[in-house]
């Protein structure tokens, strides 16, 4: 297999197209650097199509890389953002489900299992918004009416889940492989054009694909683990073996 890991650092993604190409040809691309040099978007990217006005950039092409079902999207390395392609991920969900168990996942104070509650309420509806996750689970806070405004510091609403737990459930569920990033929905203004912060919408990988993102029955999830190492150790060969076992998890 072609090693590619000086090839990655010294060019440059320019476009939606060359985000996926990239991400097909290295199995696993995390969007933001981290401990394994020029092994991340944003390593790959100039910073002039960051976050500019009238300029699309890393954070635009995410949504038309994801419809093309050549690769995944979520929170899959050390709880950050990154692709998988759909050539890897059956054994990434493969491994990462097995390290997974909602027996092991916090009660929320009525007892029940705030991440299984997320991911039941997530196929049951096939896909959701963040935002409507949160309601439908119980994490945003119903408003409540102060006359006093010192009130509002020290009211508390009985029964509902702290706002600020949600992102943690959502990450381990991605984490664990069971939830991915089905696409990023935009308000549009008058003129009918994007605007603002995409919102995710959550979805399943066996929703989103189907029959196509089946685990492997020849493979048990240690055997799984193993494969990936050794693809990673082909591509990034400076990388240390016990930096690739943690961007494994």
């Amino acid at each position: 297999m072609m090693k590619i890991e000086k090839k990655m650092i010294q060019s440059t993604i320019h476009n939606a197209e060359e985000l996926e190409q990239l991400v097909v040809r290295c199995g696993f691309l995390p969007f933001f650097r981290n401990s394994i040099s020029g092994f991340s978007i944003e390593e790959c990217t100039s910073p002039g199509l960051w976050f500019e006005d009238g300029v699309d950039g890393p954070w635009e092409w995410k949504g038309p890389v994801i419809r093309n079902w050549t690769c995944t999207y979520g929170k899959f390395f050390c709880g950050k953002a990154g692709f998988v392609s759909m050539e890897w991920f059956p054994d990434f969900a493969n491994y990462r489900r097995s390290k997974f168990s909602f027996d092991c996942s916090p009660l929320d104070k009525e007892g029940k299992n705030r991440e299984k509650t997320v991911y039941d309420t997530v196929v049951g509806h096939e896909s959701l918004l963040s935002k409507e996750i949160k309601s439908l689970c119980g994490f945003r806070k119903p408003k409540t009416i102060c006359t006093n405004p010192m009130e509002r510091l020290f009211t508390k609403t009985k029964g509902s889940i702290p706002e600020e737990s949600f992102e943690t459930v959502l990450t381990r569920l991605q984490m664990a492989a069971l939830i991915v990033v089905a696409d990023f929905e935009y308000q549009l203004d008058r003129h009918g054009h994007p605007y603002g912060w995409g919102i995710a919408r959550y979805t399943t990988p066996e929703a989103l694909f189907g029959d196509g993102i089946a685990l492997p029955e020849d493979r048990t999830p240690e055997e799984s683990k193993t494969r990936i190492l050794c693809h990673l150790c082909q591509i990034l060969p400076s990388a240390t073996e016990e930096r690739l076992l943690k961007f494994i998890g």
